[in-house]
Formats: structure tokens, sequence, C-alpha cells
């Protein structure tokens, strides 16, 4: 059993050659080789990862791998690279004066904070669901200082790559230790956006689809409204933008409740928004719990379901799209239970903003 065991696991360290062309066109977009990859989502079949030519800024194609570690940087650690780097570039948009820490976990966050001080930023970023950022791809905003490192490489806490706009030497000589770790430098500061082409596209067989790349407009107090009887705080309102820009960047349909500077629940990918309510919630409790929370949902709510559950555990406030045919009947359900209802649009607009994302 000892022999078949080892033989088993190889295949997850044994490279698979690939023969892909070297440029790739689509349209306007052409794309260059750069990383030939051990393999892609499974073991057995081939992968490479593609920059797209003359992308700028805090993207995938301006990367610099400092360390591949034992086994090299992944088809899958690329993709959570590549939603964590999207989403904290966004939150620094946002949120400029904070440090910010995301960790992401099969292209799903799994666990984000904001805070002054870089070392305790990812110590509660990584408490939002210690569970589920084992074998995480954690991605700052800030430079990884010496104390950061530190935790990052305490025993016991697994972490497959490390991804900042820069490293301190001291840090670094704390990284290198850990021979599995992946450490790379963002090509760029996160306080800029990406130049590259805002399209997105998805094979299919015998096609491809092509979208222009979705960027939320809820970015402050002023971009949302209040339909209940009852007004959130300033800093329910601030949680609200937080959450619901963390919804933009988790699988549809999504739920995502946390406070001003830290994400205590997510639920994603689930069939049902009741569902996705209920993951929330339900690994929230590997944290901070759910109790004073703000919750954020990816699209309307088609019944009350929802609103009656956060109620029961302690949500203050909910900010979501309308646009069900029972949008009175949830807004009637937040005065009942006391919640301030917050709509994705300005005042004075009809349309509200949604988020779903399927990749």
């Amino acid at each position: 059993m000892e022999k078949s065991g080892k033989a088993t696991r190889s295949q997850y360290r044994t490279k698979i050659s690939e023969k892909f062309s070297e440029k790739i066109k689509f349209g306007d977009l052409a794309f260059k080789k750069t990383i030939s990859m051990r393999y892609g989502e499974n073991p057995g079949y081939p992968a490479a990862f593609y920059a797209e030519e003359g992308a700028k800024g805090p993207n995938m194609s301006t990367m610099k791998i400092l360390k591949e570690g034992t086994k090299g940087l992944s088809y899958i650690n690329v993709g959570d690279m590549d939603l964590g780097q999207r989403l904290i570039v966004k939150l620094s948009q946002i949120f400029p004066e904070n440090n910010i820490c995301v960790l992401i976990k099969h292209e799903m966050p799994s666990g984000i904070a904001m805070g002054k001080e870089s070392h305790k930023t990812f110590d509660k970023a990584w408490k939002c669901d210690p569970l589920s950022n084992f074998g995480s791809v954690d991605v700052f905003n800030f430079s990884v200082d010496e104390k950061t490192s530190r935790l990052i490489t305490e025993k016991g806490r697994n972490v497959e790559v490390v991804y900042a706009p820069d490293f301190s030497s001291s840090a670094m000589d704390i990284l290198v230790q850990r021979k599995p770790l992946r450490i790379v430098k963002m090509g760029a500061s996160c306080q800029v956006p990406s130049q590259d082409m805002p399209v997105e596209f998805k094979r299919v067989a015998g096609g491809f689809l092509l979208q222009e790349r979705f960027n939320s407009r809820i970015v402050s107090p002023e971009s949302v409204d209040i339909v209940s009887k009852k007004n959130p705080t300033h800093e329910e309102v601030q949680a609200a933008v937080f959450a619901w820009n963390v919804a933009c960047f988790t699988r549809s349909n999504a739920i995502v409740i946390g406070t001003k500077d830290k994400i205590h629940g997510i639920g994603s990918g689930q069939r049902s928004r009741i569902d996705a309510a209920e993951d929330a919630i339900r690994l929230s409790k590997r944290g901070y719990g759910a109790r004073g929370c703000v919750m954020a949902s990816d699209a309307f709510m088609p019944f009350t379901d929802v609103v009656e559950l956060a109620s029961k555990h302690g949500i203050k406030a909910i900010i979501c799209p309308l646009g069900s045919v029972r949008d009175q009947d949830v807004i009637d359900m937040a005065d009942d239970c006391g919640i301030a209802m917050i709509v994705t649009r300005k005042p004075g607009e009809t349309d509200s903003e949604r988020c779903f994302l399927h990749r």
C-alpha cells in the first residue's frame, strides 16, 4: 500500500510536456506563451500561461516569479492569483488608505481584511476562515515585511503562493526557507488600474463566449440608495460597499457578510440564494460570526427567506439589487425585522447593479 500511495502522489509532481503555439491571436488580442506549466487543472493534461502582449500595470502579464517552490507555479495558482489581484486592485482604489490582504482558494475569496498594520491585517484575514484558508494563494497590496512573513510561514499554516508588490530583504530570507512556497512579485502597484484589453472570454465546445469586463459602480456611500424605514449607520454603509465588492469577485450565487474592515462569511457557487446565505452564516462561525454584520447579495432576493435568516442571526443591514416581482415583500420584511435595506443604485435611479460571476 505504501508503494501504491507514493506512486499515486507522484502524479501531482510529474510535468506533462506541452506543444502549444508560442503565440495565439483572438481578433485584436495577441498572447505570447511565457510559462509551460506542470499540468492543467488535473494531472496528465498539458497547460501553459500566455501573457497579453502590450499589457501593463497590475495584471498577470507583468508578474515576476521570485521563487518557484518545489513544484513551480501551477495553472490553478495563476487563476487564484488573477482573481485575488483583480479584487485587491478594486478594493485599493476604493479604500486607498488601507493595507489589504485577500486570500483565495479555488478561484473564490476565502479571507479578506483591511487595516493599518501589515502583519495584523494578514492575521485578521486568515482568521476569517482558517480551515478554508489552508492551502490558499495570499495576495497583498503592500510590501510583505518580516513580521508578516513570520506569520505566513508559521508552523501549521499552509500557503501555496505569496503575491505582493514587494518584499523586504528580511521577509525574503524567511519566506525562501519554506521550500514548497511560491513567491511572486506584482509588476505594478495595486493603486493603479490594469492596462489590458477589458474583455473576457470563455471557451465552449465549438466556439467561445466574449463579453466586456464587469467593473462595479458601487464605490462609495453616494453610489447606493436606502429603501427601508431604518437608515444604516455610516459604518454599515462602509461595510456594505466593502462586502458588495467582494461579492463581485465571488462565484454566483454569492452571499457575503462582513463588517467595515473584514469579511466574516462567504457563501458561493450555490444554486439557490438561501443556500448561499446559509453557507455564509455557517462558515462565519469558523471565525468572527455573523452578528452585527452587513450582508451583500449579488442579485435580488426572489423571496423573503434570506431576510428572515439574516434577522435570526443578527445581521444589521443588507445590500442587494432590486428587480424581483417580490421586491416590496422583501423590503417590508426588512422593515419588520428592523434591517436597513441598501440597494445598488444611486438615489433617483431606477435600475440596480447586479454582479454575477461564473468563472
